[in-house]
């Protein structure tokens, strides 16, 4: 295990500049500006309007503003249809599968009943003085008001409210499991939420952080604006955070610096926008929002022109930590070919993805495709015969079982079996669907939970790529290291991926600076060798930018060029850097 760095930064912040008295911390201060607003209103009726991603504590937001003292409440939930009515309108979305829903075309205004809506605007019309507070989920359906608040989650922290027992919105599934609600959240929730978000965004006056109990952090609607615009301007890294699971390592704990104590640590998301979150740093004040909204609100900018028109508001790439140190074998799984996962799931790309090896123990390996000769549909039998307990599925039979050293990269188009075995510590660099994996076999486990961990064979077997073989996957998958340029102290070499990918990533081995080029597509990549390096821009275009060894950074398209070149404890040594960026 390496042991030579230990610098890795949890806690990446982005300063954002010209607005730092823009922000307020605790309830106190922001409902002091707050007032501040009403009176350069000069109105005799001010309607303060709350709009709440799902999952933000209502609670302690309500008997906050309450102390404004409003002469009208109106709760947004109230105009929406009951649940029964909800779930029969999502119900579709959410199968009855236990991972994997279809992701929902439904907005949210389609969960409000019009002509409720119409009775409390006409309640709020009839109101002549005071102040009306409109609050919760889609409560600017109901009425913009003269102030609007916008009140955001990160994605992790709903997942551990979910964990401590909340509910998804207007639902009452308090034990419902943790792999039913995120369903829930994925396919249908967050999906609203984040097309509400986007129509109303430009029109907020403040957004308020919600992701810390009593400790709300505020800032104006301009400034959140002008932050993102900034993010999107400049290098930057998103906020990871770890998981334990049943194959964890312990890799992590060390180089990452993680809890000792912990018994291990499975994964970590470090590169994936959609899950990670941004600190942006306001004068004094750290506020912390989902990371996805770079994307939403600065996509040409950070995407570049050619990237969004192929993928909208998505962030397409996705580095992310599979540690499996001193742990356990993933489970073995596929992924959908694009046609099944549109046709089945409404995804317009699917999870094609590679293992680059950041670090090995020697007896690490990679199961990755079928061996010549064998019997498809025996080994479906054999499968189906392990998923009820009745055997041990003989891999050895079927799977091919490749060693791993470090710095190899294992390329895994969709429908490619594969699994990373024990004792690797995996970058895994893929396109940005996650959470469609089909488990195949999971080495006779149980989750953390103790529940048998879900096998999605009747998935599986439908896109599993049965020419794959051992011949194909060593010509097609295996060693693809192509040298494509070589001077004294820069070495560029082309690692993958497969042309069936839209990912193309490009390792540098670098001694003195490197110029590199978004060509049009956001760059992300990962320090995968030396302890520190500095990203500088040659028409000093943005502030130099460190990082060090293990740590995934985002390039925006809009930079164009930038250099990296060894820094701090690195300078005068090799260090390398493994970029990904679209095709």
């Amino acid at each position: 295990m390496t042991d030579k760095y230990n610098n890795y930064d949890k806690y990446p912040e982005v300063s954002i500049k010209g607005y730092d008295k823009c922000a307020w911390q605790g309830y106190e201060d922001i409902l002091k500006e707050l007032k501040q607003s009403f009176s350069t209103l000069k109105k005799e009726k001010v309607i303060l309007v709350l709009d709440f991603y799902p999952g933000v504590r209502e609670e302690e937001i309500l008997q906050a503003f309450t102390k404004l003292n409003p002469s009208l409440v109106i709760k947004s939930e109230d105009y929406t249809y009951n649940e029964d009515t909800i779930n029969s309108m999502i119900k579709d979305y959410l199968t009855e599968d236990r991972v994997f829903g279809v992701l929902t075309t439904k907005k949210l205004q389609d969960l409000f009943i019009q002509e409720k809506i119409e009775e409390a605007q006409s309640t709020i019309d009839n109101l002549n003085e005071g102040i009306v507070l409109v609050y919760g989920v889609g409560a600017s359906l109901i009425t913009k008001g003269d102030i609007l608040l916008y009140f955001d989650l990160a994605r992790w922290e709903i997942q551990l409210r979910f964990r401590a027992g909340m509910e998804n919105w207007k639902a009452n599934n308090c034990k419902d499991p943790i792999l039913s609600k995120y369903k829930r959240g994925y396919f249908v929730e967050w999906r609203l939420a984040d097309k509400h978000k986007k129509n109303i965004f430009s029109q907020i006056n403040y957004l308020i952080d919600t992701n810390q109990k009593d400790n709300p952090k505020m800032i104006t609607g301009d400034a959140i604006r002008a932050g993102l615009k900034q993010v999107a301007e400049k290098p930057f890294r998103v906020v990871p955070y770890f998981d334990p699971g049943v194959w964890g390592g312990q890799w992590m704990k060390e180089v990452c610096g993680l809890d000792k104590d912990s018994p291990n640590f499975a994964w970590s998301f470090d590169g994936v926008p959609e899950e990670n979150s941004l600190y942006l740093k306001f004068g004094e004040v750290k506020v912390e929002v989902p990371s996805i909204n770079a994307v939403f609100f600065e996509p040409k900018k950070l995407l570049g022109e050619r990237v969004h028109s192929r993928f909208g508001t998505e962030f397409p790439i996705r580095f992310d930590f599979l540690d499996t140190m001193g742990g356990g074998n993933l489970s073995l799984q596929v992924h959908p070919l694009t046609e099944y996962i549109q046709e089945t799931f409404g995804m317009h790309y699917t999870q094609d993805e590679s293992y680059y090896m950041l670090d090995c123990g020697e007896d690490a390996c990679v199961y990755l495709g079928v061996k010549e000769g064998i019997d498809k549909d025996e080994m479906i039998k054999d499968l189906k015969r392990a998923e009820k307990g009745e055997i041990s599925f003989p891999d050895y039979k079927y799977i091919n079982k490749f060693p791993a050293k470090k710095h190899d990269h294992f390329l895994i188009p969709a429908g490619t079996i594969h699994c990373s075995g024990k004792n690797s510590m995996v970058l895994e660099i893929s396109a940005t669907p996650y959470i469609f994996t089909f488990k195949l076999w999971d080495w006779e486990r149980v989750g953390l939970d103790g529940l048998p961990r879900p096998i999605h064979l009747k998935h599986g077997e439908k896109v599993i790529q049965w020419d794959r073989d051992t011949k194909w996957v060593k010509e097609n998958l295996i060693d693809q290291v192509e040298v494509l340029t070589e001077e004294d102290g820069i070495r560029v070499e082309k690692t993958g991926l497969h042309t069936r990918e839209f990912i193309e990533t490009i390792r540098h081995w670098f001694s003195k600076p490197v110029l590199h080029k978004t060509n049009g597509s956001v760059n992300v990549l990962n320090l995968v060798e030396g302890a520190e390096a500095i990203v500088e821009s040659p028409s000093g275009n943005f502030e130099p930018f460190i990082v060090h060894y293990a740590e995934t950074f985002i390039i925006p398209a809009c930079i164009e060029e930038y250099t990296i070149r060894p820094y701090g404890k690195s300078e005068g040594k090799e260090i390398a850097t493994i970029k990904a960026y679209v095709r």
